[in-house]
């Protein structure tokens, strides 16, 4: 008999998760349009892996860390899994965007490459090409090449050869980046015959290359899409003379020409072409070469925009307002006798940003407080606490500089909010603050009254339209007071206070969880009730796995609702037998963290920022706030069984098959959580 592995490595498990991704993309139960997206999501999220993982496993390998003892697993071993399984799940990607690309044209969409242009369209595009395209294209001759770190991560280029169909001149290759950072990937040709077409960005410089090399001899031209992913990983220097900030932001500019670690190309390419590329830019075969379709870059399909009729789209689906918070009302005052939570995407993000503008116009409002990890672009909330500097407010905000792949927007964040006067609370080297927080003091008679919001989700009003996230509202004094205190603690990290309420890392937070799970063993072995509920994206801690493992024994009921990495195996006897575990990919990014523990018949429930890794618990500042409210503890727990009760896109994670759906009983009605639950907010908010 074979036995069942208890737990699966991490970088397989998020395999698995980008694989319930493209199941998106595969479900023709989806609108069409949204299933290309899906496809974009699953590509930006692949690339990610390859610039962060499979760059770590490379780096273990190099650094001969491969004994178990040293890492639990064997980066050689994982690595090949990892790249067998990405094998794998490209032929699926490759085989569904064919199955759209037909699927469109039956809807009358058309994608369509430089070859294929009627003369109307030929003058669209030439036009295009000449007035808009042509300015921002800068060839670079592959002879002349001197950087090999020239080809940038994210972006595609275009291998060029330029041929002398008479014989006059030797061949020439050319490189040319495709500019998505100015236009869109797709160009929308007019309507013809009522059909709609798309050309690629990539088809549209391939169309005018003549044009791009008009002072040469040469008369035909062929161009071939590559690639190079880059490691992510950001070296920064050890310089004492300089700021975090400028370190930061030179460790930006290394990431940029950082190793590659994967390198994509056209499969038709020449060979000659391809040979001299990976000379040029120090590409060996260690570095992943793979060949492929025509086009690559796939992310920019999360882009893709809305044609055809409106069923290609998923609904629309408007953020409610809340029921407590009605239009023109004075949110604080509200918020003063009763603990608000609102749920997004469900609900509207906008009252954090009125309730901010309230604050900055409040004559008794003396002081505001902030954390950032990933802002918006054009972000409101910022602007927000700009307009409350203007008006005298004391404003402090901590903006985490480190916040992988939004280090850039956040630096520039943290230099307008500096102009302004707002105090910027530094870094902390080997540390991020990951935790959600905002908190306004306000002077009532006399008094300090504290009212802080904590959130699972970041203050982010792009993402807020599609990560579903919790936050809770509260002027309760001891959580306010202890919002206080953290924010003392982010500004001189030496001496933790002692937090009764709530369960802050990289201090507390781990050790209170296994207190939680230890009482909920105890009342087990008891005959009391012994349940856990816990939501979030990640489960990687050992230790806490290893907790869960006897509570399972113990006797505890334990429900997971994780929608990226789980490396524990539920259900295996005598390990996990009395654990379940799901996850929910769908419409809107699963984001938020909860916990609930039965506790003997008289739950606990915790909101939080953390997921269950060890980074969240050792090396971040996180947050997890209990709730209190009644009626919000109802309100969670309809939401956690909703979810649990999902039989369209929940899978059972780590089950063989792997994936496999939770599908309904014959009998059984079609429960689609993220749309039960939008009804269920509309019904409260009417």
């Amino acid at each position: 008999m074979v036995k069942a592995k208890k737990t699966i490595n991490r970088e397989i498990s998020w395999l698995h998760f980008n694989g319930r991704v493209l199941q998106e993309a595969m479900d023709t139960h989806n609108p069409l349009i949204e299933r290309l997206r899906f496809l974009g999501i699953f590509s930006n999220n692949r690339d990610e892996f390859f610039r962060v993982r499979i760059a770590t496993l490379r780096r273990l390998i190099e650094m001969e860390k491969t004994r178990d003892q040293n890492l639990g697993f064997a980066p050689k071993r994982i690595l090949k899994e990892a790249t067998d399984l990405v094998a794998v799940q490209e032929k699926k990607y490759n085989e569904t965007f064919l199955a759209i690309k037909n699927q469109l044209r039956e809807n009358q969409i058309y994608f369509v490459d430089e070859t294929e242009l009627i003369a109307e369209q030929g003058h669209f595009v030439r036009q295009f090409f000449t007035e808009h395209l042509r300015p921002f294209l800068f060839p670079i001759m592959l002879k002349n090449l001197k950087s090999p770190g020239l080809l940038r991560d994210k972006f595609i280029y275009l291998a060029v050869v330029l041929h002398d169909s008479k014989g006059r001149e030797e061949d020439d290759y050319a490189l040319i980046m495709v500019p998505t950072h100015h236009f869109s990937r797709f160009l929308l040709l007019p309507d013809y015959q009522g059909k709609k077409y798309i050309m690629m960005l990539d088809d549209v410089i391939r169309f005018g290359l003549k044009e791009v090399f008009k002072a040469f001899d040469f008369d035909t031209f062929a161009a071939y899409t590559i690639k190079c992913t880059r490691d992510a990983e950001l070296d920064i220097d050890n310089d004492f003379s300089k700021s975090f900030y400028e370190l930061m932001s030179e460790s930006l500019e290394q990431r940029k020409r950082g190793l590659p670690v994967r390198f994509v190309y056209d499969n038709e390419i020449p060979p000659v072409l391809l040979k001299r590329l990976l000379k040029r830019l120090k590409i060996s075969e260690d570095d992943s070469l793979r060949g492929g379709g025509r086009y690559h870059n796939f992310r920019d399909f999360i882009g893709f925009p809305n044609l055809g009729d409106r069923s290609l789209v998923y609904p629309k689906m408007k953020p409610l307002p809340h029921p407590l918070l009605k239009e023109n009302t004075n949110i604080l005052k509200v918020i003063r006798h009763q603990d608000i939570m609102l749920h997004y995407p469900y609900q509207s993000f906008q009252y954090l940003v009125d309730l901010l503008r309230e604050a900055s116009i409040d004559p008794k409002v003396r002081a505001i407080k902030m954390t950032f990890y990933r802002a918006a672009r054009d972000s409101n909330v910022i602007n927000a606490l700009i307009n409350a500097a203007r008006n005298g407010k004391k404003v402090t905000v901590f903006l985490e500089i480190q916040a992988r792949f939004d280090e850039k927007a956040n630096i520039y964040w943290a230099g307008r909010l500096k102009e302004e006067g707002v105090k910027i609370i530094k870094n902390l080297p080997g540390y991020k603050v990951h935790a959600k927080l905002m908190l306004i003091r306000r002077k009532e008679d006399g008094e300090n009254i504290y009212y802080a919001h904590i959130s699972t989700g970041n203050f982010n009003e792009s993402t807020a339209r599609i990560y579903a996230d919790d936050g809770l509202f509260t002027a309760n004094k001891e959580i306010g007071k202890e919002v206080n205190m953290l924010f003392h603690l982010l500004e001189s990290p030496y001496t933790p206070p002692l937090f009764k309420h709530l369960l802050v890392a990289p201090y507390y937070m781990r050790r209170n969880i296994l207190r939680l799970l230890n009482s909920e063993m105890k009342n087990a072995k008891a005959g009391r009730e012994a349940w856990i509920i816990i939501k979030m994206n990640s489960l990687v801690d050992r230790k806490l796995v290893r907790k869960l493992s006897q509570a399972s024994n113990a006797g505890v009921k334990i429900k997971i609702i994780c929608r990226g990495i789980c490396v524990l195996v539920p259900g295996i006897p005598g390990f996990s037998e009395n654990i379940d575990v799901v996850g929910v990919v769908d419409k809107f990014l699963e984001h938020s963290r909860l916990m609930v523990f039965g506790n003997g018949g008289h739950p606990l429930y915790y909101i939080s920022s953390a997921d269950w890794m060890i980074r969240n618990f050792d090396h971040r500042f996180e947050v997890a706030c209990p709730i209190y409210d009644n009626k919000i503890q109802e309100e969670l727990m309809h939401m956690l069984k909703t979810q649990l009760s999902d039989n369209v896109k929940a899978r059972y994670i780590n089950s063989e098959p792997i994936n496999q759906y939770k599908l309904p009983a014959s009998a059984e009605k079609a429960i689609r959580s993220q749309f039960v639950l939008y009804d269920y907010f509309e019904k409260l908010a009417k």
